[in-house]
């Protein structure tokens, strides 16, 4: 994962694309399941800030070292 991520909102396919996940429909799970990162609605769609992205793989990381 790049250290830096864009400094605008994530969408789904952002996220497939940089965690190289089958399809947004894992990121759907996830949510359902409330074990990926934070998104958020706009509308219909829905978002991801990227300092609660990089939060989340942080805090993977360390639940991984335990």
């Amino acid at each position: 994962m790049p250290t830096r991520l864009p400094d605008r909102y994530l969408t789904p396919e952002d996220l497939v694309e940089l965690f190289e996940l089958p399809s947004v429909e894992t990121l759907y799970q996830w949510r359902r399941k409330r074990i990926g990162p934070r998104g958020f609605r706009v509308g219909r769609y829905i978002r991801y800030d990227p300092d609660h992205v990089h939060a989340w793989v942080k805090s993977q990381m360390e639940g991984a070292a335990a």
